[in-house]
């Protein structure tokens, strides 16, 4: 049965490292133990005004095809998962299609905020196992820190920016996701969103005063829907690919905050070793974080040809997305692994 196997993977963070002393030195109302008590997050890296969330992308799109020994020119997808982008108008996927040489390549963005590199990797998935294409190159950036808050405390800490790609190759090996489920709860909209610049509320000099053009998030209601839903979506998940607790090698839920990942993999009957965690050294990235996620633990040697894995977010929107997969990529050969934490500009 043909499949969609991941064979390359990559990252790309800004060079600037943000530090909780850092935030903790101009943001009043915090101090460094408060933020890691809260959200686990230590450290986070913010975007320099040269870096945008195409160049992040585009950066880590390169290092993916590199790790699967691919040139732009073999891919026939991008997808760009993302709630920051360049510019309303155009996509973003295109402008990175075009700045990796992709010329045969169908580009678009996808917005469902932190749940949109897993909504992009199932419908690549998807392309592939109809046969519509052979390969896709699924990006999840973001440049988060331009659109927090400084004025919440709460809130402005918690993000950071960065992009993770994965490069998927038809393959007729069993590989890649499992199963899927995906879901909305648009009535809980309003927890999370960045109120103006859309054409429900135009930008004007209002707006702009009003400091609408910010995320605006109530933190308690978000904690509490993401443990819920990111919990029972992956059992949903586990449940249709016929796997419990003990067949799964790995859990990568989105990275938003330590606490709610440990709680999930608590809920889902996970010994702690199988749940990843990266957050403290890039806190929330948004549809970044899960990529970043899977370059990092497939460095670490966390995912190895042939373990269960489990990938599970929720974004504004409320959007969210589950999934099992099967990993096949080696670290060997034509995936040798690179330098992952060198920043677009080095």
């Amino acid at each position: 049965m043909r499949s969609a196997a991941i064979t390359g993977w990559g990252m790309a963070v800004p060079d600037r490292v943000v530090t909780n002393a850092d935030l903790a030195a101009s943001v009043a109302g915090i101090d460094e133990d408060w933020i890691v008590r809260r959200s686990g997050i230590r450290e986070r890296r913010y975007a320099e005004p040269t870096d945008t969330t195409s160049t992040l992308a585009a950066s880590a799109g390169k290092r993916a095809l590199e790790r699967a020994g691919l040139s732009a020119s073999d891919v026939d997808l991008v997808i760009v998962a993302t709630c920051t982008p360049d510019h309303q108008i155009p996509a973003t996927a295109p402008v990175v299609q075009a700045a990796l040489g992709a010329t045969k390549a169908g580009a678009f963005d996808v917005n469902a905020a932190c749940a949109g590199f897993l909504t992009s990797y199932a419908i690549a998935d998807s392309f592939i196992r109809a046969g519509s294409i052979e390969r896709a190159l699924v990006i999840g950036a973001e440049v988060v820190s331009r659109f927090v808050d400084w004025d919440d405390p709460k809130t402005c800490v918690l993000f950071g920016d960065g992009a993770g790609a994965v490069v998927l190759e038809a393959s007729d090996a069993p590989a890649g996701l499992m199963s899927l489920t995906m879901g909305a709860a648009g009535e809980s909209a309003g927890l999370l969103k960045i109120p103006a610049g859309g054409s429900a509320r135009p930008t004007t000099a209002q707006t702009l005063s009003a400091r609408e053009h910010v995320i605006k998030m109530n933190g308690p209601e978000v904690y509490r829907a993401a443990v819920r839903i990111m919990s029972t979506a992956a059992q949903e998940a586990m449940t249709q690919a016929g796997v419990d607790a003990g067949g799964i090698d790995l859990l990568i839920a989105h990275q938003a905050n330590d606490r709610i990942i440990s709680e999930v993999g608590q809920r889902l009957g996970l010994n702690s070793d199988a749940v990843f965690s990266n957050v403290e050294r890039y806190g929330n990235t948004s549809a970044a974080s899960i990529p970043i996620a899977i370059c990092d633990a497939a460095d670490r040697g966390l995912l190895f040809p042939g373990a269960r894995f489990v990938l599970t977010a929720v974004g504004a929107g409320l959007t969210w997305a589950a999934g099992v997969g099967v990993w096949s990529a080696t670290t060997t050969g034509r995936n040798e692994p690179i330098l992952t934490t060198i920043g677009v500009n080095a």
